[in-house]
């Protein structure tokens, strides 16, 4: 009997059962599932692909911006550098300047006052000089006589010292 022998039985199922799945074109489908697949794996690969080199692209202009950026920052901060230097050395100069200017007027105010103190001292002694002088003179001579002299000494006196 040809059922008695079990391999023999499972070969002819396992034949019949691949016949009709080709007979009913299960293969196709198969195919086509397959292909469609790899199809979609192809297009998500290229599309992959492509982003990447997107974004390689970006990153490299972003990598060129950045290093641009850093270019310029450093140049933006050597040029304040110099910027305050410069700036320190002119508020120097000026503080020396208003310093000597400060000074000068100390000394003119001093002078001033030094030569305004003489003129007032050389007065005073003028002033106490004419009063003595004045005063011997009224006690030696007449009244008529000494009225008129110490006018003309005094007029004199003023002319000579101013």
């Amino acid at each position: 009997m040809w059922y008695a022998n079990s391999n023999l039985v499972v070969a002819i199922s396992f034949i019949l059962f691949f016949g009709i799945l080709y007979y009913v074109g299960v293969h196709r489908k198969l195919g086509a599932a397959l292909d469609a697949r790899s199809e979609r794996i192809r297009a998500d690969l290229d599309q992959a692909r492509r982003l990447r080199e997107e974004a390689q692209k970006t990153f490299a202009e972003f990598e060129r911006k950045r290093l641009e950026v850093e270019g310029q920052a450093s140049e933006i901060i050597e040029h304040a550098k110099l910027e305050a230097e410069r700036a320190a050395e002119r508020a120097k100069l000026d503080i020396k300047e208003a310093v000597d200017r400060r000074l000068r007027s100390a000394d003119e105010q001093i002078a001033m006052a030094e030569a305004s103190a003489i003129a007032e001292v050389r007065n005073r002694a003028v002033q106490v000089a004419v009063a003595a002088a004045a005063d011997v003179m009224k006690k030696r001579m007449p009244d008529k006589k000494a009225d008129v002299l110490v006018g003309e000494s005094i007029e004199a006196v003023g002319k000579r010292l101013n």
